[in-house]
């Protein structure tokens, strides 16, 4: 799997390399201001993009718009964002054009390597890989959302199905019958207002569906 990484920390920078690298996949090429991201990406047109969100030299969203920009240039293109922090704003933007391949993960739970490297290449293989917090915070609207209609038991395999998790696997997580999960995921699109169909698009989360359909919100 080729990979281009874009992060300013020199040290995350190299470890992320070495991480690769020793994982049997090649860095095609490594940038670390925001403005090398999306020459980078278009001529290396990689399996998928490891991107910090702030970088130089504004520390802003550089990183964000390069993956926005990219995916508009190389549509499908597979972006893994990495931030410090849950910026609610940058990832219902990055996930408004859609789930596929897309991923959004907390600096902090990349030393988690085998958990690292599965959201990966699930992001590389058109999955969705979401940090539990960020899921959280996209969850957490307004009282008239229709979210709010959600039970617990619904919101827990909501909360799964954005962190990429197949029926089988929040089964086995959650102790009940896939048959079950099925149901569940019926009544979660049934109440958001979509399609109650797990084929095809089974991973695109509702909630991704739903923020999509009011921007206003995200």
């Amino acid at each position: 799997m080729r990979v281009v990484i874009a992060e300013d920390n020199a040290l995350l920078r190299e470890g992320l390399v070495l991480l690769l690298a020793s994982a049997g996949h090649e860095v095609a090429a490594v940038a670390a201001t925001g403005p090398e991201v999306l020459p980078a990406l278009l001529a290396h047109r990689p399996d998928v993009a490891v991107l910090d969100v702030r970088m130089p030299p504004g520390f802003r969203d550089e990183g964000l718009r390069a993956a926005l920009a990219a995916r508009r240039e190389l549509p499908g293109l597979p972006v893994l964002v990495l931030s410090q922090y849950v910026e609610e704003t940058y990832a219902a933007e990055l996930l408004a054009g859609g789930a596929n391949g897309v991923g959004y993960l907390l600096k902090d739970r990349i030393g988690r390597v085998d958990a690292f490297l599965d959201a990966l290449q699930r992001v590389a293989a058109g999955g969705t890989a979401l940090d539990p917090d960020v899921v959280t915070e996209l969850l957490a609207r307004r009282r008239d959302d229709p979210l709010d209609s959600l039970t617990p038991r619904e919101r827990e395999v909501l909360h799964l199905m954005a962190q990429g998790r197949d029926n089988g696997t929040i089964a086995r997580l959650l102790v009940v019958s896939e048959r079950a999960v099925s149901k569940h995921i019926g009544n979660v699109f049934a109440k958001l207002g979509l399609p109650p169909s797990d084929s095809g698009h089974r991973r695109v989360l509702a909630v991704l569906a739903y923020l999509d359909r009011n921007p206003e919100r995200a």
